[in-house]
Parts: structure tokens; sequence; C-alpha cells
């Protein structure tokens, strides 16, 4: 048996990290719409909200934060975030937010620019803004912006969260016309063989 007196281990630690994600998305979120600054929920935890709506049972922690901004923003997006305890790093190319002095970038508040590319041989920019709605707690991508942005990182990890979205109902045989090649036949692969 492990020895507990040295603190939390295995699966404690495990929804500890989870909780902390949590609640820095919220921090962040809530310190967004306090200053008027508009953004979107992007990543994990969007699939997470999209897939949460459908089958709690189903969603998939994540370690990071995405927030889709304007880039015209983020002096304004620097400003709140730094005031809700955030501080701004740079790590390749990357504009995030760690939580506080100590915090890392891996677990960071990780910035992306609508209308960009994330990667300069990425078929499509991000989506605008205008592609989010508002979901409980905060403005989330829509659905259709989400599953293009997995299409066109097209990562394992994005792969896996499009196969959470098809195992859950939100993703069916009419979306991958949706898309304009090499998108669509992306989707349908997996839609074809979610086992590949």
């Amino acid at each position: 048996m492990a020895d507990t007196a040295a603190g939390p281990v295995g699966w404690e630690r495990a929804l500890m990290a989870a909780e902390k994600v949590k609640e820095r998305l919220r921090r962040a979120t809530k310190a967004l719409d306090d200053a008027g600054v508009p953004y979107a929920v992007a990543g994990g935890n969007a699939v997470a909200e999209w897939v949460g709506r459908v089958d709690e049972d189903a969603v998939r922690n994540t370690r990071d934060v995405d927030l889709l901004v304007r880039r015209i923003d983020l002096a304004a997006v620097r400003t709140a975030l730094e005031a809700a305890g955030f501080v701004y790093h740079q790590l390749l190319d990357v504009d995030m937010f760690i939580d506080g002095p100590q915090g890392r970038p891996s677990g960071g508040v990780h910035l992306l620019f609508a209308g960009e590319k994330v990667r300069p041989e990425h078929e499509h920019g991000l989506p605008d803004l205008d592609e989010s709605e508002r979901a409980s707690e905060f403005q989330v991508t829509s659905l259709e912006a989400l599953v293009r942005m997995k299409l066109v990182s097209n990562r394992r990890k994005d792969q896996v969260h499009l196969l959470d979205l098809i195992g859950v109902g939100l993703i069916d045989a009419t979306w991958p016309g949706r898309f304009p090649p090499p998108l669509g036949e992306r989707l349908q692969q997996l839609l074809d063989d979610p086992n590949g």
C-alpha cells in the first residue's frame, strides 16, 4: 500500500490537476468578461464543453487553457489576465500566461489569434470570434469552427478530440461535406475508421 503521508498520489493528483485547469479557465475567462475583452475558449476545454452538453461521462481532461483572441486586443488581454494573477510569457513564439511566477508553460493559458494560421503549413487560419457562442460560464468556439480547427491541426490529440465529438453524436456522416479538401477527407477517415 502506498504511503500517503507525503501527500496525494495517483488519481488524487490527477483530480487536483484537472481542478486546477478548470480554476484557471474560470479565472481567465471571468477576467476577460469583466474587462469586456472578446475571446472564445478553444482546444480541449471547448471540446469538453461540447461533449459535456451530451454526455458528461465522456468528457476528457486537458492540461492547459486555449483562448482564441484578436491580436489587436493583446494589450487588453494582457492587462486583464495580469490583474487576475497570470504572468505573460512567450515560449517558441507562443504567447501565453503562466499561473503566477512559479507557473509552468505546459499548464498555462495559451493564446491563439483569430484569423491567423497557427503554423505556416496549415491550410487555413483560425476562425474569427464571431464563430463562437455563450456557454454557461464563458464564450466558446462554435462546434463547426472547433471541428475545423481540429481538422487543420490534425495531430493525434486533435483526432482523439474529434473522435470524442463523433462518439457522443455531435458529428455524423453529413459533416465531411461542410469542409473543403483535405479537411473533409480527414474527417471522413475518422468516421470510416475510428480505430485507425
